[in-house]
């Protein structure tokens, strides 16, 4: 098993992508601490029903306390936080528009959450990283952030910000052996995306899938393997890189 002993802190991992990676981790041997604003006693039940280790507990990403808390209950339980994804996101139930009209509170907190969140729940980790000798970021970014999604243009900069991070973060936390990198999936045929989409999303799927150079939606076992690898040893010498997931939509 590639992840045999390591632990795993996922945020947004009550549904979806978070779920996702929480099982494949798992699978690989890692404990999971499965960290989300809702229930995540779903994705708890299914890597223990798959013999794994897991626990839940809630967090919002945007309150540093919480993320301390959440931070403290995987010490506790595990004594070691070997990964972070930063999965937590606002993406589905967002309000699209052209920019200029975008509802002021909504691009506030698109900015707290997938912004501050990530940067509150790195910094909440990484002494922690530092000494067990290292360790592995993993911030969920998107291809939205190079595409230029239209009426989302909050979600993009996002998005594109964690990119930046990614970078910033790699170049400070590399001589502590802890590695950051991004992920950046095209629309993944999630929940969310579904949510994100409304009425649209079977048109949205088709277009989506003619521009890629794969022409197939991503699925979240798409992903998964990009996922093990960059929070695996087999990435040991892999930092401040963003990896397109996305079919050959973008190059990056």
């Amino acid at each position: 098993m590639q992840l045999a002993d390591k632990v795993a802190v996922i945020t947004g991992a009550a549904r979806g992508l978070g779920r996702a990676y929480a099982e494949a981790l798992a699978a690989e041997g890692a404990a999971i601490v499965a960290a989300d604003l809702n229930d995540c006693g779903e994705t708890v039940a299914a890597v223990e029903s798959a013999g794994g280790r897991a626990l839940s507990t809630t967090v919002d990403v945007s309150d540093a306390a919480s993320c301390e808390a959440m931070t403290s209950l995987a010490m506790d339980a595990f004594g070691r936080v070997d990964v972070l994804i930063n999965n937590a996101a606002l993406y589905a139930g967002l309000k699209g528009a052209r920019f200029e009209h975008l509802d002021e509170a909504q691009w506030d907190r698109v900015m707290q959450v997938n912004i501050k969140g990530t940067w509150l729940t790195s910094r909440a980790v990484v002494d922690h990283m530092r000494a067990s000798g290292g360790g592995s970021i993993i911030n969920i970014a998107s291809l939205a952030a190079v595409f230029g999604l239209p009426y989302g243009l909050d979600y993009v900069a996002s998005k594109a910000a964690v990119i930046g991070m990614t970078r910033g973060m790699a170049r400070e936390l590399g001589r502590d052996h802890i590695r950051v990198n991004a992920v950046a999936p095209s629309a993944v045929m999630t929940e969310g995306t579904e949510e994100f989409f409304g009425e649209k999303f079977e048109k949205a799927k088709a277009v989506i899938a003619s521009n890629q150079l794969i022409p197939r939606n991503l699925e979240t076992e798409d992903l998964t393997g990009t996922i093990v690898y960059l929070a695996s040893d087999a990435s040991r010498f892999v930092t401040g890189q963003t990896h397109m997931v996305d079919g050959g939509s973008w190059f990056l």
